[in-house]
């Protein structure tokens, strides 16, 4: 398991050593059950806290409150349905209140010099890719959370309205003014 799941999952794994009987065996299945049907998206709700935070670190935190709070709420998911766009739902409430909570706190500020830098990106990505990137980051907010969850996530309009909580017409909107600003920020390349 790479070091990146192992740390998120360690919390969950360690709760199982905990419980005893009858109860510890319900558990059990809730968690195989959990393991079976949410693990399996870890990757994919990482790569999206990625390109919201545009931070590793607050990436991991980010999935990390997100699994915990799935695995607290694991009893009252229905088995077998969509348990991705469930995760997404979740992730993107743990951002919402994380803002809100920053929003809440004085602000800091890094010293320039001090501490560790920001990492470099990652070198897999083309020069075009990166430009692709740059331009999704660059978009406000609401767009880029449409156009990730549709173009890069896959969703349908339907669960993109569910996840982000808003009317399905909002989200087409957003994801069709979101390409025409990537249009526009990517230049002649795109047409």
């Amino acid at each position: 398991m790479p070091k990146m799941e192992a740390n998120l999952v360690a919390p969950f794994s360690a709760s199982l050593a905990s419980r005893s009987g009858e109860a510890a065996q319900t558990r059990q299945t809730l968690d195989q059950r959990f393991e079976r049907e949410a693990l399996p998206h870890m990757k994919s709700l990482y790569a999206t806290a990625y390109r919201l935070t545009r931070n590793a670190a607050d990436a991991e935190d980010l999935v990390q409150e997100t699994y915990l709070r799935a695995y607290r709420a694991f009893e009252g998911y229905t088995p077998d349905t969509n348990a991705r766009a469930w995760l997404y739902t979740i992730l993107y409430r743990v951002r919402a209140d994380h803002y809100r909570r920053v929003g809440r706190s004085p602000q800091t500020v890094e010293l320039e010099g001090e501490g560790p830098g920001v990492a470099p990106p990652q070198e897999a990505l083309a020069r075009g890719q990166e430009e692709v990137a740059r331009a999704l980051a660059a978009l406000p907010e609401s767009f880029r959370s449409a156009v990730v969850l549709r173009d890069m996530q896959d969703f349908s309009y339907e669960e993109i309205a569910s996840i982000l909580e808003i009317p399905i017409g909002t989200v087409m909107s957003r994801i069709h003014r979101g390409r025409a600003l990537l249009r526009k920020a990517l230049g002649p390349r795109v047409s």
